[in-house]
């Protein structure tokens, strides 16, 4: 699509001062920088470029696919990679130098196949549940998972070079279940050491952890949402007390204004009324763009030196927005800022989650591909 009214700025010396911010916060650990789900929203390949430059030494990714993106893109950096089913490509993932993550006997074992064919070990981190219930193995099925990566290292076609886990409330610092989550962690870095093996990564912390609790950094860490500006727990602190600049400006000019009276019925179903005379903006952003339409009436949006919000329902493909009495100065072709930093005055991830009842990772990842990505202050815009 060659031409689009709105776009999404992301700007790259704010992810490098993420990057160096959260480096500064690891102490020794050292950084992956989780760019799964299209480096949430920003741009996986040019944020992932930045990251690297910026002192991260890691990448990481959910989907397999997506490192395999990164590598076709010439991204050579250790990517650890932890989705995938039965009969995924996994001599692809070895011959592309891919390290990925194991949580059953299964994946262990089809990941054997592979370096019996490819006649590459496969570098394997082992996941532990120490409490999400999601991936990894439990307890009980640990020393199991643990006992069968061993007999796979001896033969030489599995290196196990990490051991990781997931926090569940690491965005509650007061909360104890994080303390009893490294418990288990240990316990269970402890059961793969006395089997043999010598794990040299053990990794807990995602961006809450790393922030929040100095004990899980271990030895790497793996934000993500904090590397996009964005607090992952805006409860205890957000983003500006934790010294981090949104990545991302989302914009859009005015397609149309008109001057209406008190009283008037906006958008689908009537649901807003405007109570007294005004101008209404026209921005074209809507559902289809990946605005939450719970966010009808609520969601904010600055329009020149006016702050309003989104008024009526949200569109598939645009948004009303009320500007009162006071907004007579805005014309067609004014720009429209649905999020950005808030340094610069401008409504913010957080501002949209609280606005939608949901959490700012969602927002920013939810944004549709059809939104141009505008990259700037790129060290390697290529």
């Amino acid at each position: 699509m060659s031409y689009y009214p709105a776009r999404a700025v992301v700007d790259h010396a704010a992810i490098r001062a993420n990057v160096e911010r959260l480096r500064a916060v690891a102490g020794a650990a050292e950084v992956m920088a989780v760019v799964k789900a299209d480096a949430y929203g920003h741009g996986i390949v040019p944020v992932s470029r930045t990251a690297l430059a910026a002192g991260a030494t890691w990448l990481g990714v959910a989907q397999l696919g997506e490192a395999l993106e990164l590598r076709a893109a010439g991204v050579h950096a250790p990517l650890l990679t932890w989705i995938y089913g039965p009969g995924a490509p996994f001599a692809e993932a070895l011959a592309a130098d891919l390290d990925l993550s194991a949580s059953a006997p299964w994946a262990l074992d089809e990941l054997a196949a592979a370096a019996r064919l490819t006649g590459r070990a496969a570098r394997v981190h082992l996941k532990s549940d120490t409490g999400m219930a999601r991936g990894g193995a439990r307890p009980a099925q640990w020393a199991e998972l643990v006992d069968h990566a061993a007999r796979l290292a001896a033969e030489g076609t599995v290196d196990v070079v990490g051991v990781w886990s997931h926090l569940a409330r690491g965005d509650e610092p007061a909360e104890p279940t994080t303390s009893a989550q490294l418990a288990a962690f240990r316990d269970a870095v402890a059961t793969a050491e006395r089997a043999g093996l010598r794990p040299t990564v053990r990794h807990l912390a995602a961006s809450s952890g790393t922030l929040f609790h100095p004990d899980t950094r271990l030895d790497l860490v793996r934000p993500g949402l904090a590397l996009y500006g964005l607090s992952p727990a805006p409860d205890v602190a957000d983003a500006v007390a934790l010294g981090l600049r949104a990545a991302m400006r989302l914009e859009a000019e005015v397609i149309h204004v008109k001057d209406v009276p008190a009283g008037t019925p906006v958008g689908y179903g009537h649901t807003y009324t405007t109570p007294s005379a005004g101008r209404l903006a026209l921005v074209p952003l809507g559902y289809g763009d990946g605005i939450p339409r719970h966010a009808g009436n609520a969601g904010p949006v600055r329009v020149g030196r006016h702050r309003g919000r989104v008024t009526g329902r949200v569109s598939m493909d645009q948004v009303v927005v009320d500007l009162g009495p006071d907004g007579a100065d805005v014309s067609v072709g004014d720009l429209a800022v649905l999020l950005g930093d808030a340094r610069d005055g401008d409504p913010t991830a957080q501002d949209w989650a609280d606005a939608a009842g949901t959490i700012s990772y969602e927002i920013v990842t939810r944004l549709g591909s059809r939104i141009p990505r505008t990259h700037v202050s790129q060290e390697d815009p290529s």
